[in-house]
């Protein structure tokens, strides 16, 4: 068969780009001018999908949603929290697909010299589902939802330098800081920080659901569906879809057979071990997009036997890194040091010594603090991400060369980060990717930070940690850093075996864009508003 011409194909998707043939035809032409289906059904997928239209019902699989969700932004944590704030809710900025900082709510946005005062001019066309305009006023309620010494808000540890928050008339807001922080923007885009009605009082009404996001809500069943429809007040670009559903799927397995059986038409994890299987479907397309998104396995360092940072570092050296992204990421990750700081991430820090498996040294270790021969239960679900039991499994038969006793403890899906994680002293965490490394460590290092996970205490590193918040020289904050990384490398008390791939699918009948972004799966959660059909 002869092969197939790349000037005929172009021209075969720019006619597709312009409607002027159908998808079915599109594959026959290019079946017809010896061109796989695989290969055409990516050409299709990048170059016939450029032109979006609207309309249609979209339904879209999630991996990690419980019954206990509310729609308080303070409390958000699971995968439906997250992608149905993205859905219905707005935000001051929003992470493009190319990886930039673009605009939401903000249409612009200003630091002073410092960086000790932002100040943001908002779009006067944004209206939340309820009627009312967006204003100056509930964007300050919004983020003092997360203030002050009553809030329990995750999110307060992103605002302890925020000193006031003012407005200048109904469309600008300044955000004034005890030190400059060159990471605003970025830090606006927090899934926590949605934008909320505020109420007479200064409080916000999270209550009802109200946004100003693409979609407005029809009906929520938590841990189960929730179903919205296309807000005609939306101030931005996308929103193709007519409606949407966001069906939660915790079990892999039924979460995959509804994506191949056309159930949904897009899900939010696949399970790699069948990835190569699911590739040979023309009606399924595979996106696995490097991110900062990162596995973690905190341990409590306050609780014995993680309070020594010996055994900490035994747990860390009886891991084969490799066997494990090999076996269990099927090589959709980016192996980890024990620092949470991502190749994807700017100032990432060169030349510290990648730790290897040893489990001689390990067992030295253990020895050293008394404690050959450890038993520990480990807790894991299979909602954490693809693979998150074997990997554990894994584990276990690696750390038992080190002498290392690992009882792996399958959790229940429903509520495991409000019953396991932070709660039980050695777990496995699935962390969705963070812009810069300081909001990744301010939100899960620092030492008050409500979530840090492994409850590490190091002097040095928060000393680090607010110098680099302010430095704006970047050779001087890249500096900072990497010794930060150092310290958590050698002290901190977070296994982190791979930074993982985001890999999840759509239906081929649903168009993307060319470049979707890496801060969440499906398009850093907003497939709903930048995604649509193509036939």
């Amino acid at each position: 068969m002869t092969k197939p011409s790349r000037i005929n194909m172009d021209r075969l998707a720019h006619e597709a780009r312009r409607g002027s043939i159908s998808r079915r035809d599109f594959l026959n032409t290019a079946a017809a001018a010896g061109m796989t289906t695989t290969a055409a059904t990516g050409l299709w997928t990048s170059k016939a999908h450029a032109q979006p239209k609207s309309g249609g019902h979209f339904r879209w699989g999630l991996h990690d949603g419980n019954s206990a969700d509310t729609h308080d932004p303070g409390t958000y944590l699971s995968r439906q929290q997250i992608y149905l704030a993205h859905t219905h809710r707005s935000y001051l900025t929003m992470i493009n697909g190319d990886g930039s900082l673009g605009p939401d709510l903000a249409t612009a946005w200003e630091a002073s010299d410092d960086a000790s005062e932002w100040t943001f001019e908002l779009n006067p066309n944004a209206v939340f589902h309820s009627g009312r305009p967006v204003t100056a006023n509930d964007v300050i309620a919004s983020f003092n939802h997360h203030r002050g010494d009553a809030s329990t808000s995750a999110a307060k540890a992103l605002l302890t330098d925020v000193t006031d928050i003012t407005s200048d008339g109904d469309h600008t807001v300044t955000f004034t800081l005890s030190r400059g922080n060159a990471d605003l923007g970025w830090l606006m885009t927090d899934y926590h920080l949605a934008i909320c009605p505020a109420n007479e009082d200064g409080t916000i009404d999270w209550q009802s659901g109200d946004g100003s996001g693409p979609y407005k809500i029809d009906n929520v069943d938590w841990g189960v569906q929730i179903s919205l429809s296309r807000h005609d007040g939306w101030h931005g670009e996308g929103a193709y879809f007519d409606s949407v559903d966001l069906i939660v799927l915790n079990d892999p397995n039924a979460r995959q057979t509804a994506l191949v059986t056309g159930d949904v038409h897009a899900v939010s994890l696949i399970e790699l071990k069948t990835m190569a299987l699911l590739q040979r479907d023309p009606n399924i397309v595979i996106h696995n997009i490097p991110s900062a998104g990162a596995i973690t396995m905190p341990m409590h360092c306050d609780t014995a036997p993680f309070d020594n940072v010996d055994v900490r570092n035994a747990l860390k050296l009886a891991m084969n890194r490799e066997e494990i992204i090999e076996k269990i990421a099927f090589g959709a990750a980016t192996m980890g040091n024990d620092f949470h700081h991502s190749p994807a991430q700017p100032y990432w820090p060169e030349g510290i010594e990648q730790r290897t498996y040893d489990p001689d040294q390990a067992k030295s270790l253990l020895a050293k603090a008394g404690a050959e021969g450890i038993s520990i239960n480990l807790s894991t679900a299979d909602s954490l991400f693809s693979g998150a039991v074997d990997m554990a499994v894994l584990y276990q038969e690696q750390a038992r060369a080190a002498g290392i006793n690992i009882n792996v403890v399958r959790e229940p899906n429903d509520g495991y980060y409000s019953e396991v994680w932070l709660k039980k002293p050695f777990q496995m965490v699935s962390w969705g990717a963070r812009p810069t490394p300081d909001v990744m460590y301010t939100l899960a290092y620092k030492d008050d930070a409500a979530w840090n996970e492994s409850r590490w205490q190091n002097e040095r590193f928060n000393e680090l940690l607010l110098q680099a918040k302010s430095e704006l020289d970047d050779s001087l904050r890249a500096e900072m850093y990497r010794e930060m990384a150092t310290l958590a490398r050698d002290d901190g008390g977070t296994i982190i075996p791979f930074f993982n791939n985001f890999v999840y699918a759509n239906r081929a009948n649903v168009g993307t864009p060319e470049q979707m972004a890496a801060s969440w799966e499906n398009d850093g959660a907003r497939a709903a508003s930048r995604w649509w059909f193509t036939d």
